[in-house]
Formats: C-alpha cells, sequence, structure tokens
C-alpha cells in the first residue's frame, strides 16, 4: 500500500511549528553573544558559553527520538513532544533577556535548547512519518520556508523596534537593551501560537498504519549493514576501551602541558563515549540490551551507508554555520564598525545590523527553497546541494574583503542559499534510506553530526582565534567558508542510484 500524497496546505499544517521554532532559534543566534558580551563575557569565552546548543542537541534529540517513535496517545507520535517543547521554550524566552548575571543568561540558554530540541527533532521525522518519498524534498523545503521566514522576522525583530518604533537599543553597562527584551517577548508569543498550530490541524498515521504503507527503497535493507546490529560485547568492550584510553590521554596531556581548558570538552568527550560502550559491552555479555542505552548505541553502529557518508557533509556544514553563528557580532562591529566596547553606540549598531544581515540571510533562504525541488529534480540532490555550498562557502570568506558593512547583504545571498539547502537536501537524501519504525531515534542520531562540529568550534576556536588569529574575529570567515567548501566536496563520496545499486542493496533505490 502505497502512503497517500498530500495537498499543499496538508503540508503546510505539519511544517508551519518550524516558523515558531525558528523564531526562537535566531533570536537566540542572533541577540546571544549579544546578551553574553553586555553581560561581560570576553570574546575567547564566547565559544564555550555556546556550548548549551550542541551539548543539549547531542543528548535531547535522540533521547526524543527514541522515544518519540515508541510513543503513541490522543495527540499521537510526535505531536507531545512538539507541545512540551513549545511551553518551556515560550518560558525560557521570556526568562532570558531579563537575566541579570552571565551565569543566569548561561543557563538559561541550556534550558531554552534543550526545550527547542525537544519540539524540533520530531518535525524531521514528522516529514517522513507522513510524506511519501517523491514528495519529501518539497515537505523539508516547505520546513525550510517557514525557518527562513521565521529567522527573517526574529533576527530584524530589534532593528525593527528600534527604528521603526522608537525603542531603545542601548542600556547602562550590565543591563540588555529594550529592544532585544521586546523582541524575546514577540518571540515567545509567536512560536507557542505557530507549534500549537501544528499540533490542532494535523492528524498523524498510527503505528498499525505506518505499518502497513511500503516503505521507500533505502539502505537500511543493506545485509552488511544490518550485520553490525548482531556484533557481540567483545566488539563494543574493544572500541569502548579505546575511546576510553584515548580521552584519559589526551586529557592528561591537556593537564599536562597546560593546555587551554576548553580542550577538556573534547578529550572529555572521547571518554564518555568510550565509557558508555563499556555499558554497552556488559548489557551485550549479559543479554540485557533492551534498553535505552544499548537501543541508541546499536543503532549508531548499524547507521545506512548514505548516513555515514552525509555524517562527513553535516560535519562541516555545521562547522562553518556555528563559526558564523558565534562570530558574527564581533566580526562585524570590530572589523567593520571599529568597535569593541559592547557598550558603545558603534557596537549596538553593528550587533543590529548583523540582526539585519541574519535576517536577509533567512529570508533569501526561504525564497530559495521554492526553487531547490525544481534544481534537485533537474540535478540531483546532491549536485544540488554541493553547488549551493560553494556559493556560501565563498560568500562567508568574503567578509574579509568587503570593508563597507552596507555592502555585506550581497554575500547574504550566497548564505541564503547555503543556508536552505542545508535545511532540505541532506534530510531529503537521509529519509528515503531509513525504516519508518526508526525514523525519529535516527533524524535524532543524524544530528550529533550537526552538534559535534559545534562542540569542536566551542573547543578549538578559542585558542585558535586567540593564537593564530590575533582574537581577530573576522578570520574566523576564512575558516567557515573553507569548511563549506569541504563539505561540498564530501557529497561527491554519497552514493547515488547507480553506486547504491553496486554496493549490494537488495532493491532499487530512490533517487538522492
Amino acid at each position: 500500500m502505497d502512503k497517500p500524497r498530500l495537498s499543499f496546505w496538508q503540508i503546510f499544517n505539519i511544517s508551519f511549528g518550524f516558523f515558531g521554532i525558528q523564531i526562537a532559534f535566531a533570536l537566540q543566534n542572533a541577540n546571544v553573544s549579544r546578551i553574553f558580551q553586555t553581560l561581560g563575557a570576553s570574546i575567547e569565552a564566547l565559544p564555550v558559553l555556546w556550548l548549551a546548543g550542541p551539548i543539549t542537541g547531542l543528548l535531547v534529540q535522540p533521547i526524543v527520538g527514541h522515544f518519540s517513535d515508541r510513543t503513541w496517545g490522543p495527540l499521537g507520535r510526535r505531536r507531545p513532544y512538539f507541545l512540551i517543547g513549545a511551553i518551556l521554550s515560550t518560558l525560557a524566552l521570556f526568562v532570558m533577556p531579563n537575566s541579570p548575571y552571565l551565569w543566569v543568561a548561561a543557563v538559561t540558554l541550556w534550558i531554552l535548547d534543550a526545550s527547542i530540541n525537544i519540539s524540533m527533532e520530531p518535525f524531521r521525522a514528522f516529514v517522513g512519518d507522513m510524506l511519501p518519498s517523491e514528495q519529501r524534498t518539497r515537505g523539508f523545503a516547505m520546513q525550510t520556508i517557514f525557518i527562513g521566514t521565521g529567522a527573517f522576522l526574529a533576527s530584524l525583530a530589534p532593528w525593527t523596534l528600534t527604528e521603526l518604533f522608537g525603542v531603545s537599543a542601548e542600556a547602562p553597562a550590565g543591563v540588555i537593551p529594550d529592544a532585544v527584551k521586546y523582541s524575546f517577548y514577540i518571540g515567545a508569543v509567536a512560536l507557542f501560537l505557530a507549534v500549537g498550530w501544528t499540533v490542532v490541524s494535523s492528524k498523524e498515521y498510527s503505528p498499525e498504519e505506518l505499518k502497513k504503507f511500503k516503505e521507500p527503497p533505502g539502505l537500511f535493507r543493506d545485509e552488511r549493514l544490518e550485520a553490525r546490529a548482531e556484533r557481540g560485547a567483545g566488539h563494543y568492550l574493544r572500541s569502548g576501551g579505546g575511546f576510553l584510553l584515548a580521552g584519559l590521554v589526551a586529557s592528561w596531556a591537556v593537564h599536562r602541558f597546560d593546555a587551554v581548558a576548553t580542550l577538556y570538552i573534547l578529550t572529555g568527550g572521547l571518554a564518555v563515549l568510550g565509557a558508555l560502550l563499556l555499558f554497552h559491552a556488559g548489557f551485550k555479555a549479559a543479554s540485557k540490551t533492551d534498553n535505552f542505552l544499548s537501543h541508541i548505541l546499536t543503532d549508531l553502529d548499524a547507521m545506512p551507508l548514505v548516513m555515514r557518508r552525509l555524517a562527513v557533509v553535516q560535519f562541516f556544514s555545521w562547522f562553518g554555520l556555528f563559526i558564523m553563528w558565534v562570530y558574527a557580532t564581533p566580526a562585524v562591529t570590530a572589523h567593520h564598525y571599529a568597535a569593541l566596547d559592547p557598550t558603545s553606540i558603534a557596537y549596538n549598531e553593528g550587533a543590529n545590523w548583523v540582526g539585519v544581515l541574519f535576517a536577509a540571510y533567512n529570508v533569501i533562504a526561504a525564497a530559495w527553497a521554492f526553487v531547490l525541488p525544481v534544481i534537485a529534480k533537474a540535478l540531483n540532490r546532491r549536485a544540488a546541494h554541493a553547488i549551493n555550498l560553494v556559493l556560501g562557502g565563498l560568500a562567508l570568506a568574503s567578509f574579509y574583503v568587503i570593508t563597507d558593512p552596507t555592502w555585506l547583504w550581497v554575500p547574504m545571498i550566497g548564505i541564503g542559499m547555503a543556508w536552505a539547502s542545508i535545511l532540505t537536501m541532506p534530510y531529503a537524501i537521509l529519509s528515503d534510506s531509513l525504516p519508518a519504525a526508526k525514523m525519529g531515534v535516527y533524524m535524532g542520531i543524524f544530528n550529533f553530526f550537526i552538534v559535534i562540529p559545534q562542540i569542536v568550534v566551542a573547543g578549538l576556536m578559542g585558542p585558535i582565534l586567540a593564537y593564530v588569529f590575533d582574537s581577530q574575529a573576522i578570520y574566523a570567515f576564512i575558516l567557515a567558508g573553507a569548511s563549506f567548501g569541504v563539505a561540498a566536496a564530501a557529497l561527491a563520496f554519497v552514493p547515488g542510484r547507480r553506486k547504491v545499486a553496486e554496493a549490494g542493496t537488495s532493491e532499487a533505490v530512490a533517487p538522492l
């Protein structure tokens, strides 16, 4: 039985909640560095303070994906998580701009990011649940349209409130300006209403109905990959011991050579992964693998080939994006406005202009999302994504060359095209290689390769900026552009129809 095609308005309804989620996400991206610097954070400390996003994503999304795959109730499978995340995010948005101290803002960011992730992760799986293969590019593109529109309005909010409504963009030292506060309040209401619309206007397929639909032909049927799920305790014992030892030795090296403390983020992460694998080895040996940890690690080990290759693309794409989000305000205010004091008029003008630039690339992304399905059909999803990443990389690097801040809207075109593609193409490619029963957990695991590069940025960019780039944030944009180029090149190794067939998949594979 084929999964029914949905109408335009049905796709609209299942995607509209992303409009509100992205409002919250964009307010965070455009204003959190500003809030942290206003409350006394140094530029070198910004990546560590931003760790809330990647770490909560790393923890929350696979957990939510795992449990949403197994949830069914009056609100369905994914919608309970939409609603819970929306309520918590709304509350955090009201608290964030009223933080009296830096530590309060940092803690609130953790809560906000976790809440956004609770809502956001099931939305990706929701498209896979509801749409047949041939409509999935359109479905993820619709999400991208709402992401771009929501981010455009949210990023522009402080500038709009200041320029059109006279709300102050200045405040005493250590106080968040009213323009930022009111933007967060408006965003909180918009988030709740948008997610609420999807909850009340959408109807989900039950687990029984999903089982009746034909799965899109995909790589999860590759017997060599399925065999990974049957690996014994010895495999995980060796892997866990290796990661744990590597993490401990690397941590000792950081301590021994008095390296930058943020490197413990990376070395500690390796050690934790090793410890989890050792726990899983123990469960395997005792034949007690019906637990959350074992399910996640087994699914991680048995990822489809497409997902493994796309992981590299995602890593370098989001490495560049996170650099841009963290360093846009300090780079533009210092390089283009010659302002280093967060309380100065020039700094706040530059910070507001960053919000306008972020709005520009997001509205371009929303518009470009209408075109992406056409390009993907004319070429293929991989080629379309590679072209957009190259354009985005060139645009990021051009920030160094452009000296007049007025002209920074030009590279926003390329960044917007790349952003639209990053939000659409990897998920359209991936969803056809995943079984319906594991759509949520694999979408959550796929998020690892979004948040791990962010953790790498948090651990390494502070020292790199201080010791290599002399604390000049503008050089980070060149590195971000190069990272996009690597991501584009990595797409050449993601299997297409012919290569997948040669890899031993048992049946034809949908176009990638």
